[in-house]
């Protein structure tokens, strides 16, 4: 049988106002830090794989041209694809383990210290 003692610990404390976080400069800190990784990162990802795209559909010609045996520039950039996804993958990983995630504990361990 479910007793409200039991779910005690569940959820955020209590009497914390999560505004007042939100509207904090280390909290703004924090979201300006990962905006201006993440964003522009994203919009340079959204254009490479758009110039892939556009370039398959709209330069046969280019992207047939043979670089190493069958191997063509239209395979090179594909598997390009790939190895850009997996460094940007690694690099915010480097990047949120070194400049997030210690902002991010701070603004945790004082909300809990709060509480």
């Amino acid at each position: 049988m479910d007793t409200a003692s039991e779910h005690e610990g569940s959820g955020p404390p209590r009497g914390l106002n999560y505004t007042e976080v939100q509207q904090s400069a280390e909290f703004g800190e924090l979201r300006h830090t990962y905006r201006s990784f993440a964003f522009p990162l994203t919009v340079a990802f959204i254009v490479w794989y758009l110039l892939y795209v556009l370039l398959s559909n709209y330069a046969d010609a280019f992207m047939a041209t043979k670089v190493v045996g069958n191997v063509n520039v239209a395979f090179v950039f594909g598997l390009a694809q790939f190895v850009t996804t997996f460094l940007i993958a690694w690099w915010y990983s480097r990047h949120a383990a070194a400049k997030l995630d210690p902002k991010a504990d701070a603004i945790k361990a004082r909300l809990e210290g709060d509480a």
